[in-house]
């Protein structure tokens, strides 16, 4: 089979790689639709959170076919439609452990959830980065139509929130430079977009919220300059969400608006919990999340979909498709 293997660092290559074999718990699986993550050009460069090894198959952004299973698995049976959780106790799936950027990969059942037949190959590879932004309004306490939402970023997690957002009825205001992101941001439910690197940005901010500020921040840019001006764009006893990750940048930030405006602010890593739920809502409510995709290569063609990635800034989620069977 064809695999996408990281062989070292700033290394990718397709190689031709035997089809691995199953455990009695295990399921082999076509991949049909895997997106690429900042998180596998961290990968790429050398750098991960936690322990790895090159070579390695990154992919944990999928959806595929189960094609072969174990006898001790119940659940799942040849020709069902799966998505899969990456972070499986110490070890994460596409890192740690080789992923799914291949034709054929294998995973345990209980990792798994059926995909929803009413959602593409393309819509299931969405749920994992989409079940981050999710998670978030979750953590925004009783996130609903009450609330003015302002997103600060709107890479694929942060267009992820928006999606949510807008979908539980919250009015949804953008921060994004890039025009292109921001219509993205727009017709997924956003009702405004302001250009955060204007100087005229608070003030703009200000004049759509009545002089109020937001009741509801995420931060998705994982930037420390939008960390910090969270504080300011918030409402009195609004609630803040960091989803973006930094870790060890540091900028200037007025602390004291907590006290003084009572604000509640809280920290999230992943989607801990909430696939089914997740899952669940992407069926029932009809969020399309396929515009995110702006470019698709075949798994064949998976050096140029990291190019892609590295070279064109315009990309906001790449996508690999396969249709190998056995």
């Amino acid at each position: 089979m064809k695999a996408l293997q990281f062989v070292g660092d700033n290394r990718a290559e397709v190689n031709d790689i035997a089809i691995p074999e199953i455990a009695e718990d295990e399921v082999l699986l076509a991949a049909r639709s895997v997106g690429i993550c900042h998180s596998d050009i961290e990968l790429l460069a050398g750098r991960y959170i936690i322990p790895f090894e090159f070579p390695v198959i990154p992919g944990h952004e999928w959806a595929a076919e189960v094609v072969r299973t174990g006898r001790d698995v119940r659940t799942l049976g040849v020709g069902d439609r799966v998505v899969g959780e990456c972070v499986i106790g110490q070890e994460h799936f596409g890192f740690s452990i080789s992923g799914a950027a291949a034709e054929f990969f294998v995973a345990k059942e209980s990792w798994l959830h059926r995909l929803p037949d009413n959602l593409s190959w393309t819509q299931g590879a969405l749920v994992e980065p989409f079940s981050c932004g999710y998670y978030a309004t979750l953590r925004a306490d009783n996130l609903d139509a009450s609330d003015t939402v302002v997103v600060l970023g709107t890479g694929p997690i942060g267009l992820g929130v928006v999606a949510a957002s807008a979908r539980k009825g919250a009015r949804v205001i953008v921060a994004e430079p890039s025009a292109a992101r921001a219509r993205v941001a727009l017709s997924l439910g956003a009702e405004e977009a302001v250009d955060p690197t204007s100087d005229s940005f608070l003030d703009e901010l200000a004049a759509l919220t009545g002089g109020a500020g937001a009741s509801v921040v995420f931060e998705a840019s994982g930037r420390p300059e939008a960390m910090a001006v969270a504080l300011e764009v918030a409402a009195f006893r609004a609630r803040l969400v960091y989803v973006g990750i930094d870790v060890g940048s540091q900028t200037p930030a007025k602390l004291g608006l907590f006290q003084s405006k009572e604000l509640q602010a809280r920290g999230i890593i992943g989607s801990p919990g909430v696939w089914p739920q997740t899952l669940n809502f992407l069926s029932r409510s009809g969020v399309d999340l396929s515009p995110l995709v702006t470019a698709s290569y075949p798994l064949a063609k998976g050096e140029d979909a990291v190019a892609a990635v590295l070279t064109d800034k315009s990309q906001i989620k790449v996508h690999m498709t396969s249709s190998a069977t056995l």
